[in-house]
C-alpha cells in the first residue's frame, strides 16, 4: 500500500487516454502482442457495446429531472439464456467519478448486473448527472460557465435517484425495486430515503457496498488534505477544479512506483481517491477502465464529502454561516434524518478501505432506522474499489447481495 499513497497523493490528473498511457499498458504481460489501434478501440467501448459483447440484450433509456438534468439509465432485461424474467427489477446505483460501467466491466462471470440478470432479475443501472453518461442539461451546457455543476450528492440523492426510480417503476410496473448501491450509490440513497421517506415502500431492499454516511475515520490521503483546505475555498479550487472535479497534474513531485500498473492508476483520479488494492486489480481490465474512469462529477461532490470528514455529520452542503442562514435558517446546515430510512438495508465493508471506516459504518447502522445487518468482507487486502474491479468480488462479496434480495 506505501508505494501507492504518496504516488496518488501528488499525481493528480484527469484520465485522459493518450498514447503515452496505451504504450505503458502495452509494455504488460497481458497486452503483448497486443496493437495500440486494438487497445485504443476498447477504451471507446460503451456500456452497451460491453453488454451486447457478453451476448445479453441492452436497452438505454433518457429521463429528465425537474431541474433539466438529462440521465441516462442503462438496461439488462433478461439473462443471456432467459426467455422471462423472474418479476423482480434491481436497481444499481454507482460511486463518485464513476458510471454504470462498474457493474459490467468485469465481464459475464464475474459483473454483478450479469449475476443479477442470469438470477432472473431485470437490471436497471442508473447514471447521476454529470458523470460521461449523464453530462446533459435541456438548457445549459457542461463546458460553458458553472450553472451546469452546482450541485453536490444532494441533489443525486434529493432528484436523481427519485426521477431514475420513478421511470422504473413506471416502465416495468413493479411497486418496489431491489436496491444495490456502491460509494456514493449508498450515500444518495441514504440522502433520498431520509428527505422524501415515502421512496422507502419502493425500496425492496437495500444494499450498501462501501457505505458512505459518516466518514470522520476516513483514510484517503486526498480527502483529508481537501478536509485541512475546506475554509480557503480559493487555493482548494484551484488543486482540483472550479466546477468539474479536474485536479491539476502539478500539485507536487510525482512520486509513482515502478510498477508499470501503479504507474497508470496514480494518474487517474478515482483511484487517487479511493485507493488501489494491486492483489485485487485485474490488468486487463485497464483499457475499459481508461475509457470510463474518472466518469466526471462536479467538485462540489467531493467538497461536500470533505465537510463530512471535518464536521464529524452527516448533514446537508455547508455554504457558510451567512448563506446557511438564508437557506437553511440556521447558521449550520440541517443533519439527514436518518431515522426515516426505514427500508431493510444490509451494510457490506471492509478493513482495507479507505472511505467506509468500520467505525463510521457502525455509527450509520446505528442511526438507520432499519440497519438489518452489517457484514465485513473477508478479505484483509478488500478496498473501496474492489467491491466493483476486485478479482474476488464475484466470489466473496456478490452472492451475499444474491442471497439477501433472493430472501426478500
Amino acid at each position: 500500500m506505501k508505494y501507492f499513497v504518496f504516488c496518488a497523493l501528488f499525481a493528480l490528473t484527469y484520465a485522459n487516454v493518450d498514447v503515452n498511457q496505451l504504450k505503458k499498458l502495452q509494455a504488460l504481460p497481458e497486452f503483448a502482442g497486443v496493437s495500440l489501434v486494438e487497445l485504443e478501440a476498447q477504451t471507446r467501448l460503451t456500456v452497451p457495446d460491453l453488454i451486447e459483447s457478453e451476448g445479453y440484450p441492452s436497452e438505454t433509456y433518457e429521463v429528465t429531472t425537474e431541474d433539466g438534468y438529462i440521465l441516462t439509465l442503462h438496461r439488462i432485461p433478461l439473462g443471456k439464456n432467459a426467455k422471462k424474467s423472474n418479476g423482480k427489477v434491481a436497481f444499481l446505483q454507482h460511486g463518485i467519478l464513476s458510471s454504470s460501467c462498474d457493474w459490467i466491466i468485469t465481464g459475464s462471470s464475474k459483473g454483478l448486473a450479469y449475476t443479477l440478470a442470469d438470477e432472473g432479475y431485470d437490471v436497471w443501472m442508473g447514471n447521476a448527472r454529470g458523470n460521461k453518461y449523464s453530462r446533459n442539461h435541456i438548457t445549459i451546457h457542461p463546458d460553458q460557465g458553472s450553472e451546469f455543476w452546482k450541485f453536490s450528492w444532494h441533489q443525486i440523492g434529493a432528484i436523481d435517484l427519485p426521477t431514475m426510480i420513478d421511470f422504473v417503476l413506471n416502465k416495468t410496473g413493479v411497486s418496489s425495486v431491489y436496491y444495490a448501491g456502491h460509494s456514493q450509490g449508498t450515500t444518495s440513497f441514504y440522502v433520498m430515503t431520509s428527505l422524501k421517506p415515502e421512496y422507502n415502500k419502493k425500496i425492496k431492499v437495500q444494499v450498501s457496498l462501501a457505505p458512505i454516511g459518516f466518514m470522520k475515520h476516513m483514510t484517503s490521503p486526498l480527502l483529508k488534505i481537501l478536509a485541512f483546505f475546506t475554509n480557503t475555498m480559493e487555493v482548494l479550487l484551484n488543486l482540483i477544479g472550479v466546477n468539474e472535479f479536474l485536479p491539476t497534474s502539478d500539485v507536487g513531485k510525482v512520486l509513482c512506483g515502478d510498477n508499470s500498473i501503479t504507474q497508470i492508476l496514480c494518474k487517474n483520479a478515482l483511484f487517487v481517491v479511493c485507493g488501489f488494492s494491486h492483489k485485487e486489480m485485474n490488468a486487463t481490465l485497464l483499457p475499459t477502465l481508461m475509457g470510463h474512469t474518472p466518469a466526471g462529477s462536479s467538485t462540489k461532490q467531493l467538497l461536500h464529502y470533505s465537510q463530512e470528514i471535518k464536521s464529524g455529520h452527516f448533514r446537508q452542503y455547508d455554504f457558510g454561516l451567512i448563506r446557511n442562514k438564508r437557506v437553511y435558517n440556521s447558521f449550520f446546515p440541517p443533519d439527514y434524518r436518518l431515522a426515516q430510512v426505514t427500508a431493510p438495508v444490509y451494510l457490506l465493508y471492509s478493513h482495507n478501505d479507505w472511505l467506509a471506516a468500520e467505525k463510521d459504518v457502525s455509527k450509520l447502522c446505528d442511526k438507520l432506522g432499519n440497519c438489518k445487518e452489517k457484514f465485513v468482507v473477508p478479505n484483509k487486502d478488500f478496498n473501496h474499489l474492489d467491491y466493483m474491479y476486485g478479482m474476488s468480488a464475484s466470489e466473496t462479496v456478490y452472492p451475499k447481495v444474491i442471497s439477501i434480495f433472493n430472501s426478500h
